[in-house]
């Protein structure tokens, strides 16, 4: 997934960007490691086991949230204002429009798209204009336009499709 560190064990660890604390454990900086014993299920029960799990937990409480333009969070939402700060609450700083969050990740085609990728589209002129995050089963959450609410589209939707740009990963390696 898109948080996983390969030169890293996986035993007994949540997998968790620290990007936002500014500090490194060596190789593993991108890992949190669990008390011994404990697993993350029981660390914390009741809260996503994974930054991913935050992420598309945050973005699904905030279905039928008001689209504003320019807005994130958390009474209302643009596009990648609804990404920024989804991210945000699970730790993750992303930037804040959606051309930037769009350079700021590696390409990835549909049919490779995991939980927590970014999907890009072009509405308009723009390269990239729109953003909303993945959520699996070909689904995504988004904040369409004005006089919209935060809602679940599909990659399958005829619009979506001639306006797909490419999905984006969080690189792990991003500052």
């Amino acid at each position: 997934m898109i948080l996983r560190n390969p030169a890293c064990t996986r035993t007994g660890v949540l997998v968790a960007l620290v990007i936002t604390l500014g500090f490194g454990l060596g190789g593993c900086s991108l890992m949190i490691m669990q008390p011994e014993g404990q697993t993350a299920a029981s660390a914390d029960k009741g809260s996503p086991a994974t930054p991913v799990d935050k992420v598309l937990s945050v973005a699904r409480a905030q279905l039928d949230s008001p689209y504003q333009y320019g807005a994130a969070g958390p009474e209302a939402f643009d596009c990648s204002g609804l990404v920024y700060y989804s991210y945000l609450q699970a730790g993750i700083t992303l930037p804040r429009t959606a051309l930037a969050q769009y350079s700021h990740t590696a390409p990835v085609s549909a049919d490779a798209l995991e939980p927590g990728d970014l999907v890009f589209f072009r509405l308009g002129d723009s390269r990239v204009s729109h953003v909303g995050i993945y959520e699996g089963g070909r689904a995504f959450i988004h904040a369409p336009s004005t006089g919209s609410r935060v809602m679940s589209g599909s990659l399958d939707n005829r619009y979506w499709r001639e306006r797909w740009v490419r999905g984006g990963r969080i690189s792990v390696a991003s500052p």
